[in-house]
């Protein structure tokens, strides 16, 4: 009997001891739950209430730091652009700044030209930083990326430099005519002869000045408002009359073709314009007796059927590093012969405005000596047509909020049905 009863007792102690046990490991275990983590001394708890959420609405690239310079917040565009690796600030001007202003409290501002992150080209990341302070201890550095800024400015730039050079050799030109037919009043020869040269230079001057209206139009108006089916046959046959005489003066045998009843959606004045550009670049830049070639076809795509508008000539072709520019406003190929034709160096930038305006590209395929053959890639009329439809409904059903761009194209309504002639034949056109 006692000794059943000593270990009934020590059962029992036994027992008390582990639950005292148990109880003291829950509370010690809900005594570090509650206990602040370093991570969140860094965030929550030492950034100012309200401070997170307007930081992460912000479209500046935001960092905080602590009075140890250590990063307490920063955006993820901050991560993006570099500015913070390894938990501290990884550029040492805008790291200047802010201790300059946790000691005086002053808000500062710089511009600065930052490396790209993984690119050995040494393309330099244009920023405007402000740093200024936040609270006694913190300091705020916000970073905006000014690239793109300054691109579009360099380009507005270049633009209107290029304008002023453009117009001024024109209009320098019939200044100098007009004297010389003035001086030469006496002599009915000589002024034929100077005013045939002053209509020369008159037409590249009115040719220049609607290139420019031409290609502000396409930039700045949104084709798709008075969008319709166009025939395809219908543009081509326009570019070609558009040609006719500059192909005959040089023997140049001009040839349409294709698939027949193709039809795009768009804006049937700036499509015959673009497709008209790309017929008399071909001809202008072709040799005598050679011949250009355009042919239509129908592509499938995934994001729905395309038109392929090929035009194609046995000219001088286009090198590998000047295929990268041909594109861009007042580049020529051929200066020299470029101005012999009366270009203007805008017509292939109409034509890429015009492009992807109305949602498709233009592609080249050139090599030197051998011809160029520039492809122009529209959606098909059914497939734009039903995309119009599908935006249509969507802002319907969204209260018609929103009215940006894809809202402006949902407003197009559908044309009724109608019997489109087939495309005839191949034609060779003297």
């Amino acid at each position: 009997m006692d000794v059943n009863a000593a270990v009934a007792a020590a059962a029992a102690i036994a027992g008390v001891l582990t639950g005292v046990i148990a109880m003291l490991a829950f509370r010690w275990s809900e005594r570090e739950q509650k206990r602040p983590t370093r991570s969140s001394l860094h965030t929550d708890a030492v950034l100012p209430p309200g401070v997170d959420t307007v930081l992460s609405v912000l479209r500046s690239s935001a960092v905080v730091l602590d009075e140890a310079d250590a990063v307490v917040k920063a955006s993820s565009a901050a991560y993006a652009l570099g500015l913070v690796r390894g938990g501290k600030l990884a550029v040492e001007p805008m790291l200047r700044m802010a201790r300059d202003t946790r000691r005086d409290g002053e808000i500062r501002q710089v511009e600065l030209d930052l490396p790209r992150r993984g690119t050995g080209r040494g393309e330099a990341l244009a920023v405007s930083a402000r740093v200024a302070p936040l609270g006694s201890r913190l300091v705020l550095l916000l970073v905006e990326d000014l690239t793109e800024a300054r691109r579009i400015e360099a380009v507005r730039r270049d633009f209107v430099a290029n304008v002023s050079h453009e117009l001024k050799t024109p209009v320098g030109a019939l200044s100098l005519l007009s004297e010389a037919v003035m001086d030469a009043s006496d002599d009915p020869e000589a002024v034929e002869r100077f005013a045939g040269r002053m209509q020369i230079e008159a037409t590249r001057l009115t040719s220049l000045v609607q290139e420019l209206i031409d290609l502000s139009r396409v930039q700045n108006d949104d084709p798709l408002e008075d969008a319709e089916p166009v025939r395809v046959d219908e543009l081509v046959a326009e570019a070609i009359d558009r040609c006719r005489h500059q192909a005959g003066a040089k023997q140049i045998t001009m040839a349409a073709g294709g698939a027949a009843d193709l039809r795009v959606w768009g804006n049937r004045g700036q499509l015959a314009a673009a497709l008209g550009n790309l017929v008399e670049n071909a001809v202008n830049y072709s040799p005598a007796r050679t011949r250009v070639g355009i042919a239509a076809r129908s592509v499938n795509a995934p994001g729905g059927d395309h038109i392929e508008i090929a035009v194609t000539d046995q000219g001088i072709g286009i090198s590998d590093k000047d295929k990268e520019r041909i594109f861009e406003r007042f580049y020529r190929v051929d200066p020299a012969r470029s101005r012999a034709t009366g270009g203007t160096g805008l017509g292939l930038a109409i034509v890429k405005h015009v492009a992807a305006s109305h949602g498709g590209e233009v592609t080249v395929w050139s090599a030197e000596n051998q011809g160029s053959t520039f492809t122009l890639r529209l959606p098909e009329a059914g497939a734009a047509r039903d995309r119009a439809h599908q935006q249509s409904a969507r802002h319907e059903r969204a209260g018609g909020a929103g009215l940006g761009e894809e809202a402006g194209r949902s407003t197009l309504t559908s044309p009724e049905s109608t019997a489109y002639e087939t495309l005839p034949a191949p034609e060779v056109l003297p």
